[in-house]
């Protein structure tokens, strides 16, 4: 047993030993994991079905409340810019991308939606009293900017004991509060420029396709009126 030196996380020692038992060990000899170690390991291999399953989840439920396919992507659109942030700032600071990140990057799937969801559900309000696509997407970015940096920037204070953290196991609250301050500090400035963007985009393709179906809804109905008529004039 042992544990990182200070300054590592367990995901540098597990990879220094793994990578000093492959230059050491005779030929035939081989090495196990077991404890927290394996734990971490394999925690480590499903991260990405579990990101993608958060992701799956909060799209789900966006659209039932939406009652919208289109809504609750332009709302996820800001999660890759929160998920740049955090790689960026993780990477400037020279950590690990380990477990501890990676749990990290769930927090922002929510964190960044969060912000997405103040600006479309104001879209979506302004468009239901008449205003045009681009207006209330406009409208919705410029009225909800403040209400995004004050709760962006209280979570990140909020997060600074884990960015500056001391002692034993701050590698690994390094790693949780650098990814999900830089992920939040990208979700705050870039998808405040975007999600209006991607709102706009989504809600006009949102609104030809539908046009699309009314229309052929539409000569449906004119093809079934006209053979009523035809019927009616042989009687």
């Amino acid at each position: 047993t042992g544990s990182g030196a200070p300054g590592y996380s367990s995901g540098d020692a597990i990879i220094a030993m793994e990578r000093v038992a492959n230059e050491i060990l005779p030929q035939g000899y081989s090495f196990a994991w077991s404890g927290m170690a394996l734990q971490e390991k394999e925690s480590g291999s499903s991260s990405t079905k579990a990101f993608a399953f958060g992701l799956l989840i909060v799209f789900l439920i966006l659209a039932a409340q939406y009652e919208s396919w289109s809504l609750p992507i332009s709302v996820l659109t800001a999660v890759p810019f929160g998920i740049i942030g955090a790689l960026l700032a993780t990477l400037l600071r020279g950590l690990e991308n380990d477990v501890y990140f990676q749990i990290g990057l769930l927090v922002l799937v929510g964190l960044a939606a969060k912000n997405a969801i103040l600006i479309v559900e104001f879209a979506v309000g302004l468009r239901k009293e008449g205003k045009s696509i681009i207006d209330s997407a406009v409208e919705a970015g410029e009225l909800r900017l403040r209400p995004i940096l004050m709760t962006s920037l209280a979570f990140i204070f909020g997060v600074l004991p884990l960015f500056l953290a001391v002692g034993a196991g701050a590698n690994a609250r390094h790693s949780i509060g650098t990814g999900i301050i830089g992920g939040m500090i990208g979700a705050s400035s870039l998808a405040l420029m975007y999600v209006p963007l991607f709102f706009y985009i989504l809600d006009r393709f949102a609104e030809k396709f539908q046009g699309i179906g009314k229309g052929k809804d539409k000569n449906k109905e004119n093809e079934v009126q006209e053979v009523e008529n035809r019927n009616d004039a042989r009687k």
